[in-house]
């Protein structure tokens, strides 16, 4: 059983940082989640630095502890856990880069671990599809991002940090008929930009509608679409305004409070996650690591879903062991 260090023995200024102090080592014995970084970012189509968002993100979780008072559970009472370092990159070279992550990710999700994965840029999530794809089927997404990175592409590139929503359906690695989009905002350059992402086959709640329904009636959207179909989650920290997240790439004004993000990653407890990505850290313009926070407590509830989960099945079987020992009258 792997958990993380004791802070109340251990100072949290000891140690090399790994994710909540976990045990740095790649394994796929005796665990249910992993956390892996993929420090790649020369996708991103203005500022880059991404690549620095893996470590950024561990660095500040040594003050992370396991038990989450608002979903009521001790993450370790139910989960084995490590942090397996990061996936290698190519920088410069996206195409190697992204078989890299499908090799790197399939003897994780081979023994049905969930990994929880931080980019990087969002072009990252291309290459993390495929490896889901090929071990589920195409998955249902649920994405939190200011922009829908459906554009068909960058400067005549095909494959950029905006592109890979579009480039996953055309390989059909998406179940778009039961994924939604979430937090959408800022200008674009004609109305066929949003329209295009609605007739690519997804539900798009932009951040005005997310305004004017309210958080309870996007979750309940959220889990209308995606039911108990194989899911995916990716959350772009771009989500969340930059008064609480400067540290990002492309920041969008009138983005979701910090904890709107929080809870939305809260509510989808009850879907059929099969792993996790958080993209888009950018150390540089993190003034006082607030980005950091952000980013690593989004985490910790993504895990904290993963606990849940096995919560759950674990009292399902107790349930079924219970049924099946009690005498017929």
């Amino acid at each position: 059983m792997y958990q993380p260090k004791d802070s109340s023995l251990s100072p949290r200024f000891c140690g090399v940082r790994t994710f909540m102090r976990l045990e740095q080592i790649t394994t796929t014995d005796n665990v249910d989640f992993v956390v892996a970084g993929v420090p790649f970012d020369t996708a991103a189509s203005y500022r880059t630095g991404q690549r620095g968002g893996p470590q950024h993100i561990r660095n500040f979780s040594v003050l992370l502890r396991p038990y989450n008072p608002d979903q009521n559970i001790n993450i370790f009472d139910y989960c084995s856990g490590v942090d397996y370092g990061d996936i290698d990159v190519i920088p410069g070279n996206i195409h190697r880069t992204y078989e890299n992550i499908q090799n790197g990710l399939r003897p994780i999700l081979e023994k049905n671990i969930t990994p929880v994965i931080f980019g990087g840029d969002h072009s990252i999530t291309l290459g993390t599809l495929r490896a889901f794809a090929e071990k589920f089927g195409p998955v249902a997404l649920v994405l939190f991002d200011a922009h829908a990175d459906t554009w068909d592409n960058y400067y005549g590139e095909k494959y950029m940090h905006g592109t890979p929503f579009r480039r996953a359906v055309e390989e059909g690695l998406i179940d778009v008929e039961h994924s939604i989009m979430v937090g959408m905002r800022g200008s674009l350059y004609g109305p066929d930009d949003m329209n295009e992402t609605r007739e690519l086959g997804f539900e798009v709640i932009t951040m005005s509608e997310f305004r004017k329904i309210g958080l309870e009636e996007v979750m309940r959207r959220v889990h209308s679409r995606v039911g108990r179909h194989p899911a995916f989650i990716s959350f772009d920290i771009d989500f969340v305004d930059p008064s609480f997240a400067p540290g990002t790439g492309t920041p969008e004004v009138c983005g979701a409070t910090n904890v709107e993000a929080i809870e939305c990653v809260r509510r989808l407890n009850g879907l059929n996650i099969k792993g996790f990505d958080l993209v888009e850290v950018l150390p540089t313009y993190d003034n006082g690591e607030i980005t950091a926070v952000m980013a690593a407590n989004v985490a910790h509830e993504m895990i904290s879903l993963i606990a849940l989960k096995k919560q759950a099945e674990q009292m399902e079987r107790q349930h079924a062991v219970m049924n099946s020992s009690t005498p017929d009258k």
